[in-house]
Parts: C-alpha cells; sequence; structure tokens
C-alpha cells in the first residue's frame, strides 16, 4: 500500500510499505516512480515514457532534431524519444522528415513513424533498418541499455559493447554533417570508443539531461559534424 507524505498540495510525496510480496528493491523503485515529477509530467502529457524528456533536453541544447531530417532510434520501446523525433522532424507533414525505431521487445507504434520489433544484434538488423530508411540518416540515436545484472563493471561494459554496435551501424548510414548519440557509462572501456568517435566527427560531448536520474551513472554522448 501507499501513503502520503507532507501535507496536501504541492510537495506532497508518497511512502510505499514493503508489503502484497513487493521486496524492499521493489518498493523503493515504486516509491522512486510515485515521486518522480518527470513521470508525472510524461503521464499529464501523453508521453510514451519519462525518457522523453532526456531527449528532448537534449535537443533543446544542441538542435540536432530539425524539420526534415531522417532519423533512426535504436532501443526506442516503449516510444517516448520515437515520439519526440516525430514531432521534431515534423515527420508525415508535407516536407517533412522520417523516424524509424527499433526495439527487441514488443511496442505499441507511434504514428508517423516506422515501428520495428528485432534485436538490432541480430545479423539482418542493419540490413532491415536501411531498407525502411531508403537513404541515408541524418541523426543516430541509441538509448539501448543491456539488462542490469548488479555487477558495476559488466553492467559497463554491456552497454559500451551496444553502444560500439550503434556506432558501427552509425558509419554506414549516417550523411555527411550527421549526428550520432548514444547512452553510456562512464569508464575505461569507453576511451576506445570515444577515439573512434573522434576520429570521425567534428564534435564530441558528454552530457547528463536533467531528466537523467541523478543516482544514474548514465551520460550521453553527442557527436556531430560526421565527416562521413
Amino acid at each position: 500500500m501507499t501513503k502520503a507524505k507532507g501535507g496536501s498540495g504541492r510537495g506532497l510525496s508518497v511512502r510505499v510499505k514493503t508489503a502484497r510480496g513487493r521486496t524492499v528493491g521493489q518498493a523503493a523503485w515504486l516509491r522512486r516512480q510515485l515521486n518522480d515529477p518527470y513521470v508525472a509530467r510524461a503521464k499529464a502529457e501523453g508521453r510514451r515514457s519519462r525518457a522523453a524528456y532526456k531527449l528532448t533536453e537534449l535537443d533543446d541544447k544542441y538542435h540536432l532534431l530539425k524539420p526534415g531530417k531522417r532519423v533512426v532510434d535504436l532501443g526506442a520501446a516503449p516510444g517516448g524519444w520515437t515520439q519526440v523525433a516525430v514531432e521534431r522532424v515534423r515527420a508525415g507533414s508535407p516536407g517533412g522528415g522520417k523516424v524509424i525505431g527499433l526495439d527487441i521487445n514488443a511496442w505499441t507504434p507511434v504514428t508517423d513513424a516506422t515501428c520495428l520489433t528485432l534485436d538490432f544484434l541480430d545479423p539482418t538488423a542493419p540490413d532491415v533498418l536501411k531498407q525502411a530508411l531508403g537513404g541515408p540518416a541524418d541523426v543516430v540515436l541509441s538509448d539501448m541499455a543491456a539488462p542490469a545484472t548488479g555487477h558495476g563493471a559488466t553492467d559497463h561494459l554491456r552497454i559500451i559493447a551496444l553502444a560500439e554496435a550503434a556506432w558501427s551501424f552509425a558509419i554506414e548510414v549516417l550523411a555527411p554533417g550527421g549526428a550520432f548519440v548514444c547512452k553510456v557509462f562512464q569508464g575505461g572501456a569507453e576511451n576506445e570508443l570515444l577515439k573512434l568517435i573522434k576520429s570521425r566527427c567534428g564534435v564530441v560531448r558528454h552530457a547528463k539531461p536533467p531528466a537523467s536520474r541523478k543516482e544514474s551513472a548514465e551520460v550521453y554522448l553527442i557527436a556531430t559534424g560526421f565527416k562521413g
């Protein structure tokens, strides 16, 4: 059960008791969700997930998603980033852009986007994406993350492996001047990937948008000015 704390109106927080079979960890996750302003905002604004605001904040700062651009969104489910991309490139409008989203998990299609359910690490995935694109991409986004094991070093290596796979795909499809955005966890194994990306892009930055939880080790790598 949940119990309100802190009086009525704004500033209300919610305590969650460990009950009905919940573990302490599950109760902590639920408490965090119930008290997260981005979760409430996503629900109110019809966003698929709170993660939509990470991309919104990154794009507000770096101006990646412009009308008419062609975008690939890897690790797209449940569709929060895809929704933002569709709106900002004006997919579905005359002269608008195109958005292709892909995820290993089944997800509800986003209007005006091509939504694919396929493991990105499947050998057929790059060709399926290229066929759906029908040409070069202007932006490749990757919010992919492997299920957490609870072992920090292992989780870091797994997410870097996904970032490397996303970058290998980006090299194949990005148009000159294009942009690449991916989620990483900072650490030693990231350095080699960073060197590769810097050799092919004009500017490479790291950013942690406000919507990314402070306790999370995730940061986003933003590479612009792809040299082709």
